[in-house]
């Protein structure tokens, strides 16, 4: 039985093989890959040995043949992913700026990514530990995320934890009550892991000591994990900042998916018993791992490869 589940949207992504090209321009593209910021975390979480599945909807194409593969592939259970012949896979095209800015184009409203309702019930998902939810799945279709936050009272009920990455896309930000569903995600989960900006836009706070103390009057928040790109990520609790963790250098390629997959290493960490201090550090090898390959979810990332990169740097 999964001990990690998510739910959120599919996708294959169309890349630009170089930095400033716009996606109005004629040219090259690289792809598809699989990818949707909950495949990445899926993905991840079960290449770090981790019991997961997903809840998800694909086209029954080839693309998504393309994504269906990696993730069994990968370990994933994918029991829980409908195969739809009424709509293609949902896709997003995607373009990158020297300064580390991305452009995306989404063909997912109206397509599967988006169809998947919340599970009548939880019976072969009741070992459940951890339900990980992304803001941009949310922000994807309303009435997706209606699904998703009914599903996140399911777990809850069953006990599970609630963690959320609110990942927030302007360009899926369109409804007011897209925002409203990130609101509830963020009030309801038990680990919230947001960037620095998003921590702000939620609390109403430009202070992250004000910010990070209006976070915790969620009763349910146990963890707020503030990733802060290239300057590391901060680990808080009820009691304060309890550790402070660095990045490990890599040659970068790609940043795509690093946020996601050191979301999915922190909760494998957390889910194997381990603590904050190696739960981070092996947040931030995964992420690490990431983006140093082309693609949302192409790094080499293993339990193996997360332990050597950690080992080799042990003073960060």
């Amino acid at each position: 039985m999964p001990k990690i589940m998510t739910m959120g949207e599919l996708l294959c992504e169309i890349m630009r093989p170089g930095e400033g090209m716009e996606l109005y321009e004629t040219g090259d593209f690289k792809g598809p890959f699989p990818s949707g910021a909950p495949g990445i975390f899926i993905s991840t979480a079960a290449r770090l040995g981790c019991s997961c599945g997903i809840i998800a909807g694909v086209g029954n194409d080839d693309f998504g043949k393309n994504i269906m593969d990696r993730l069994s592939g990968d370990g994933v259970d994918c029991r829980w992913i409908m195969k739809s012949d009424k709509g293609s896979t949902g896709v997003a095209f995607v373009t990158y700026y020297a300064n580390g800015d991305r452009k995306f184009i989404f063909h997912m409203n109206h397509t599967p990514a988006v169809e998947p309702k919340a599970p009548e019930d939880l019976e072969e998902m009741e070992d459940t530990e951890y339900f990980h939810i992304m803001g941009c799945s949310l922000m994807a279709s309303v009435e997706f995320g209606r699904e998703i936050l009914k599903t996140m009272d399911l777990f809850e009920k069953r006990g599970a934890k609630i963690s959320f990455d609110p990942n927030v896309r302007l360009e899926l930000l369109r409804d007011p009550a897209a925002f409203d569903m990130v609101r509830e995600a963020f009030r309801q989960c038990h680990i919230f892991m947001p960037g620095v900006q998003e921590l702000k836009m939620l609390t109403g706070k430009e202070n992250i000591e004000e910010a990070v103390s209006t976070a915790f009057e969620n009763e349910n928040l146990e963890i707020l994990v503030l990733k802060k790109g290239s300057k590391g990520s901060e680990i808080y609790t009820a009691k304060g900042l309890v550790l402070e963790m660095g990045v490990y250098p890599v040659e970068e390629v790609d940043a795509t998916g690093a946020g996601d997959s050191f979301d999915a290493a922190f909760i494998c960490g957390l889910a194997q018993g381990k603590g904050l201090e190696e739960a981070a550090r092996m947040g931030a090898a995964a992420g690490a791992l990431n983006a140093a390959a082309f693609g949302p979810m192409e790094g080499d990332i293993s339990p193996e490869t997360v332990k050597k990169l950690i080992h080799i740097n042990t003073k960060l």
